[in-house]
């Protein structure tokens, strides 16, 4: 079984500040007694079934999983004991954070982006270091589009008071080239490293990579924003689709570029896109510890993606000014703009993303406004021109190892559904 440890899914002693997860006190013994496993998991069943032929949640006799899930595919699928994904954020997720998931029972992700080759196949023997267990990769599918110089001079006159307010000159005349896809020289570092999964964000790679890379035998995921991006990852060969609600931090994995307040939240989105495809579902956004699980699987998922809640995690790299803003963290800390990177994301309110949005004008396309909002970020003060990225379930996040994370969200999950299924 990929070489995995007995585990129980007690999870860690308390840690004495934390208060426990809020759970209402049981109701009177009249409730339909017919109602047993968690959220009637056995109606869920019997209704995906009925749906899709091909698809059953019908647990198996012996799968790798915990059998506290009420869906054990992606269980089986990534061959972990837990469906619970610690989202690859680029820039803040490290081999260490990956291979402590991994070795906790979840899936550890690395986010791949414009990292060169030499450095993705390092991290990878630096994750292979620290386990023997699945892990994921992650690569951006980035449209090659090159900015309009209209466009350019335009953002450029709109930012020249922020250039002048901190003594930094013009913006710059000239972008650097459109960012690199899933090419073949990616392709060919997921071939020789071959880890478990490999997942995307903004779309699909092409027919002849999925093709190869499922022929290595490796699990292909990406993330959808809609019902109609994740029936097109379903027909383009997606093993699992990620559904990500507007809750989530980080950049929205739209297909296209889309307006900041262009989205759908977590609730209404994974229920509508278990309807609609026959592979497993992941929930992403405002998912903050065991009764997000719960809920997420009361709505079809079959497991979660979780980022906001590991930032806080001793092996993840955030930046201690992101650390701290997470201490103090609220549900409206919060906004989504494409002002710093010219696609949609949420990150911290600052002054510099309120100003752009009260103005809707085209931007360069990511990621060529980095060029321009970078030097104003470097200078600014971070109230001022922060891009700290997190979620709007960034109170809910615990300082804690990233093992004894996992075992408390299974802990916290299991509580909330043994809770349910009594009901």
């Amino acid at each position: 079984m990929n070489g995995l440890r007995n585990q129980t899914a007690e999870g860690p002693h308390e840690d004495g500040g934390d208060r426990p997860i809020s759970i209402p006190s049981a109701q009177p013994a009249c409730r339909d007694r017919d109602r047993t496993g968690p959220m009637a998991a056995s109606a869920i069943r019997t209704r995906q079934t009925a749906r899709h032929s091909n698809a059953t949640l019908i647990l198996p006799d012996r799968g790798i999983g915990s059998a506290m899930w009420p869906d054990q595919r992606l269980c089986d699928l990534f061959r972990v004991e837990h469906p619970i994904i610690q989202a690859p954020m680029m820039g803040s997720c490290t081999p260490e954070l990956a291979g402590a998931v991994s070795n906790a029972g979840g899936l550890g992700s690395l986010g791949c982006g414009e990292k060169p080759a030499t450095t993705i196949r390092a991290e990878a023997a630096a994750i292979r270091a620290r386990t023997n267990r699945s892990f994921n990769l992650n690569f951006f599918i980035i449209q090659q589009e090159k900015t309009d110089p209209r466009v350019l001079e335009a953002a450029r006159k709109r930012l020249q008071p922020w250039y002048d307010d901190l003594g930094l000159g013009d913006p710059p005349s000239e972008l650097p080239p459109p960012g690199r896809g899933f090419d073949e020289e990616r392709l060919e570092v997921v071939l020789s490293v071959r880890p478990r999964v490999v997942s995307f964000h903004f779309g699909h790679p092409e027919a002849s990579h999925v093709e190869a890379m499922k022929a290595a035998g490796i699990v292909l995921v990406s993330s959808a924003t809609s019902v109609a991006e994740a029936r097109v990852l379903e027909a383009a060969g997606m093993d699992a689709v990620i559904a990500q609600g507007w809750e989530a931090g980080g950049h929205r994995g739209s297909h296209k570029p889309t307006a900041p307040g262009d989205g759908v939240g977590t609730m209404a989105l994974v229920p509508q896109i278990v309807d609609a495809v026959s592979v497993p579902v992941i929930a992403a956004g405002g998912i903050g510890d065991g009764r997000g699980i719960a809920a997420a699987m009361a709505l079809g998922a079959s497991g979660v993606q979780m980022g906001t809640a590991f930032l806080s995690c001793p092996e993840a790299a955030t930046e201690p000014a992101r650390r701290e803003r997470l201490r103090q963290a609220t549900d409206r800390d919060t906004m989504v703009t494409d002002a710093f990177s010219g696609r949609s994301a949420r990150a911290m309110r600052s002054r510099y993303a309120e100003e752009m949005e009260r103005a809707r004008e085209a931007l360069p396309p990511f990621p060529q406004m980095y060029a321009l909002s970078g030097p104003i970020r470097n200078a600014a003060g971070d109230s001022e021109a922060s891009f700290f990225l997190y979620g709007q379930a960034a109170a809910l996040s615990k300082e804690m190892a990233a093992g004894d994370l996992v075992a408390r969200l299974v802990k916290e999950a299991r509580e909330v559904m043994g809770y349910l299924s009594r009901r």
